[in-house]
């Protein structure tokens, strides 16, 4: 018997994971809600934002003010933006807003970023064209990152003209926030790999996700693109209840108001969220850490009662399986 004969099988090793989650209590708790999940132990907390979601428009905030309210609450957790809206944004505004932000929470902002579309009236109200989104977008990350690290800029583009431009100070973290492109189609992967410091989906199921880090993979070797440090972020929905069917049904129901898919929207939550027990929470996300997810930020999809439980169930039960 060689000493190979005795030794136990090693077990592979859990990559390294980090946790967060979006805020669930208002915008008039956002300070007591940051100092609560760092206590919980996440490492992210993120807020989204619409400008006009519908007509009449649902109840939105802006994602820069409230991650501004819960940094000055908090010591260590990191302020997510999931997303903001770039469109939206001049690139010396967003800039500045953004570098403020880093240097006064002492660099703990990643900036997620989206280029929206699912509400046009929003696009209306704002006096901009839907249908440039995606091009204003990249023109605006393009500035951006410049605004970050040079001291001065100029340039003339289709829908931004800067000439001798410049922001003081920079942001705190150099050379500058992550940047977390989000969506779920190619072209926002190209993005990503042509902008982003990371990829950050939703709506996604497991070998979607997993298709999904190929593509970005092989886009980024095609651009000369070095992945080293980029961050592999997912953005996942759950509701915990007692049996699968029943989480199928109340996150059924939380999302159905948000997002307009066709077709039969019980089986579109169930391939895409995490849903029923702990456990079987656990075994799905799994799944996706499997394909390639590093920063898993939660969003609970309950009402607003069940809220505080999933929040505390998921630092309780969920997150410490992973640590393990």
């Amino acid at each position: 018997m060689t000493l190979s004969d005795t030794q136990p099988t090693a077990q592979p090793a859990q990559p390294e994971l980090h946790f967060g989650a979006s805020l669930v209590l208002g915008a008039a708790e956002v300070a007591a809600e940051g100092r609560w999940l760092e206590e919980l132990g996440y490492e992210y907390l993120s807020a989204g934002e619409h400008f006009m979601r519908g007509n009449p428009p649902g109840p939105t905030h802006a994602a820069l003010p409230l991650l501004a309210a819960a940094a000055g609450a908090t010591d260590n957790i990191r302020l997510l933006s999931s997303v903001l809206l770039v469109p939206f944004y001049h690139p010396l505004t967003l800039a500045k807003l953004t570098a403020t932000l880093d240097i006064a929470s002492g660099g703990r902002l990643t900036l997620g970023i989206g280029v929206g579309g699912e509400f046009p009236v929003e696009f209306e109200a704002a006096g901009l064209d839907v249908r440039q989104r995606g091009r204003r977008t990249n023109e605006c990350l393009a500035l951006l990152r410049r605004l970050w690290q040079e001291p001065e800029v100029s340039y003339t583009g289709r829908h931004f003209q800067l000439e001798n431009v410049s922001i003081n100070p920079p942001p705190t973290q150099q050379p500058h926030p992550p940047v977390w492109v989000a969506g779920r189609r190619e072209a926002a992967m190209r993005r990503a790999v042509r902008y982003g410091d990371g990829w950050f989906p939703y709506f996604y199921n497991p070998q979607r996700y997993r298709d999904s880090v190929a593509q970005i993979t092989g886009l980024a070797q095609e651009a000369g693109r070095d992945l080293a440090g980029f961050q592999w972020a997912y953005f996942p929905y759950i509701a915990i209840y007692p049996t699968e069917q029943e989480a199928a049904e109340v996150a059924a129901t939380a999302l159905g108001g948000r997002y307009l898919y066709g077709g039969d929207f019980l089986n579109i939550v169930r391939n895409y969220c995490l849903l029923g027990t702990p456990a079987q929470c656990i075994q799905r996300l799994q799944e996706y850490i499997d394909a390639g997810a590093r920063h898993i930020i939660f969003s609970v999809a309950c009402p607003r009662e069940d809220r505080v439980r999933h929040i505390e169930t998921i630092a309780a039960e969920i997150i410490p399986h992973f640590r393990g």
